[in-house]
């Protein structure tokens, strides 16, 4: 069973997927939230033979939702509802863009802001898988 994971932002997507049988997840790249994301997401998942996401949720630093958070839960609802039959979990995000950031830095020098959506995506579904 594949999963897909998805760093939710405003402008990029990250995108993520992880097998159940590595259990390791690794970035796919971004897209942009562009109107056509839907579709994209939907792509993503077909070829991946998937139906499952995960979103990373924001939290302030006491762990409180925010008003991302929202914007993240209404994404999800959007998603529901344009692909149906497909599981939506979500994820605690805290601080997995300065984690991707880092992990980045130590890789290579020069990296896109769309890389760390990515990254981060990848550190949501690692989160997520190790806990189920």
């Amino acid at each position: 069973m594949r999963i897909i994971g998805l760093d939710i932002g405003e402008k990029r997507i990250g995108v993520a997927k992880v097998d159940s049988n590595t259990r390791i997840a690794v970035p796919l790249g971004f897209i942009l939230a562009d109107g056509s994301e839907w579709l994209k997401i939907g792509q993503i998942l077909s070829e991946n033979g998937s139906n499952w996401l995960v979103l990373g949720l924001p939290r302030n630093n006491s762990g409180v939702e925010t008003k991302q958070s929202e914007y993240v839960k209404g994404v999800a609802a959007i998603l529901a509802e344009k692909l149906p039959g497909v599981k939506i979990d979500f994820q605690d995000e805290s601080l997995t863009s300065v984690e991707a950031e880092e992990r980045l830095k130590q890789r290579k020098k020069n990296y896109e802001k769309g890389e760390i959506d990515a990254e981060s995506a990848a550190i949501i579904l690692q989160d997520f898988v190790e806990k189920v």
